[in-house]
């Protein structure tokens, strides 16, 4: 399929909507029990639960409208899927509280060996976002792979030392406004690398 521009705001919803809304279910449920079929699921697991299916759909409507995804996205989904699936199949939140660990490991083993290989994985997925000289691409990329290792490494802390509701929130707000902070911190190096865009 062709690519597509989309409103920013409707892509900003379709990405980020099913997180808000993850957040939501879990702190409307996170006292309830349910009980099906005998076994009784908490609050965060039926969140979890809603939070799938959802996360499908907003990601094909983006597939759909925009004609494209990258493969960090298609990553994110089937990763979500997967342990997120394995929470609600096994009644165990301690699967989808490692995704983000695998997920931002995933990405930053990814980055690093396109490091070790002289090449920036970074620049094929945000070339057209961000126009930079292939040295910007690369400080960036080292920056952005250590970035990922200490979310994985983040993530790990929160979810094993803390209790449920101090990790949903870290992985709703606090993981996304390190990576907004992240970027907005590399403002001087795209200054310096930048390019005018043809």
């Amino acid at each position: 399929m062709e690519r597509r521009k989309i409103n920013p705001m409707l892509k900003m919803v379709l990405e980020v909507g099913p997180v808000v809304l993850f957040f939501v279910a879990y702190v409307l449920l996170k006292d309830r029990v349910f009980t099906v079929g005998g076994t009784d699921y908490g609050g965060f697991i039926v969140a979890t639960a809603a939070f799938l299916p959802l996360l499908v759909i907003t990601t094909l409507i983006l597939w759909r409208l925009t004609g494209h995804l990258s493969k960090m996205q298609i990553a994110t989904v089937v990763l979500a899927v997967v342990f997120g699936g394995l929470s609600v199949w096994l009644n165990d939140e301690r699967f989808f509280k490692i995704k983000p660990t695998l997920i931002y490991l995933l990405f930053g083993i990814i980055l690093g060996v396109g490091l070790l290989r002289g090449q920036s994985y970074l620049r094929l997925v945000l070339e057209e976002a961000i126009p930079l000289k292939h040295e910007g691409w690369m400080i960036l990329t080292k920056r952005l792979c250590a970035f990922f290792f200490a979310l994985a490494l983040a993530n790990e802390v929160v979810w094993r030392m803390f209790s449920t509701e101090v990790w949903v929130s870290f992985k709703t707000f606090g993981l996304t406004a390190a990576l907004f902070l992240f970027f907005m911190g590399q403002g001087k190096l795209l200054q310096t690398y930048g390019m005018e865009k043809r």
